[in-house]
């Protein structure tokens, strides 16, 4: 992302109207009434938006700013971000396989990884992060054996899987959380209670056996950690 984008911001704001596809008809009440309900709308519009953007780029994080979209049956992705990578103290990481994120599940996510990860690696396993392995961002699904939305449906949360060092191990959730040596179990134990500090919600493999291989990090003001 380039810095032209915030320049930008401004002008997408006063334009906002304007950035909205419009049908062929020459009347523009035929034409506002064909524009779909997930038609994209411009990015950062409001100030919250801006402020987390302008947030997220000054933690040195490689992103790029997505368009709202809304799926329908409760599912949408509001005020996201394409979040690619990661800047710690030393160096940047990357992130495999993620989707879209909101903006302050970003900005969450970015920190945790630097100061929680990051940190840690290089306290405990004595090798700095250079990757992060997630299982995804957003997903239009219910809780497991519930018919409310997951907070995945709106893109607020993060699934992880496995942290990759420079020094080439790679540290999986599901088969070190048990089954790694005593500095393993020990860093993914740190790595799972400092996300316990920055999300509202955190479940491990000691949660349910649907979390046996991840840590689901959710974005909220709650304090639910397992």
């Amino acid at each position: 992302m380039t810095r032209l984008f915030f320049l930008a911001i401004s002008t997408l704001a006063l334009a906002g109207c304007g950035m909205v596809p419009t049908g062929s008809d020459s009347s523009s009440q035929a034409s506002t009434a064909r524009v779909p309900q997930s038609a994209p709308r411009p990015v950062a519009v409001s100030q919250e938006a801006q402020m987390c953007l302008a947030g997220l780029n000054q933690s040195g994080s490689s992103f790029s700013p997505l368009p709202d979209k809304y799926y329908g049956a409760g599912c949408s992705a509001i005020n996201s971000v394409q979040l690619s990578a990661v800047r710690g103290d030393r160096s940047e990481f990357g992130l495999s396989n993620l989707g879209p994120v909101t903006c302050p599940t970003a900005q969450t996510l970015s920190e945790w990884a630097r100061y929680g990860v990051d940190r840690a690696a290089r306290q405990i396993l004595g090798s700095p992060l250079a990757r992060i392995e997630t299982m995804g961002s957003y997903s239009c699904r219910n809780v497991a054996g519930t018919t409310r939305r997951s907070a995945h449906a709106q893109a607020a949360a993060v699934d992880i899987a496995a942290f990759v060092l420079a020094d080439g191990r790679r540290i999986s959730v599901k088969s070190d959380w048990d089954d790694g040596d005593s500095k393993t179990r020990q860093f993914l134990r740190i790595v799972h209670g400092s996300a316990c500090k920055r999300f509202g919600t955190v479940l491990g493999p000691e949660y349910n056996a649907a979390h046996r291989d991840h840590f689901h990090l959710e974005a909220g003001n709650g304090s639910f950690c397992r």
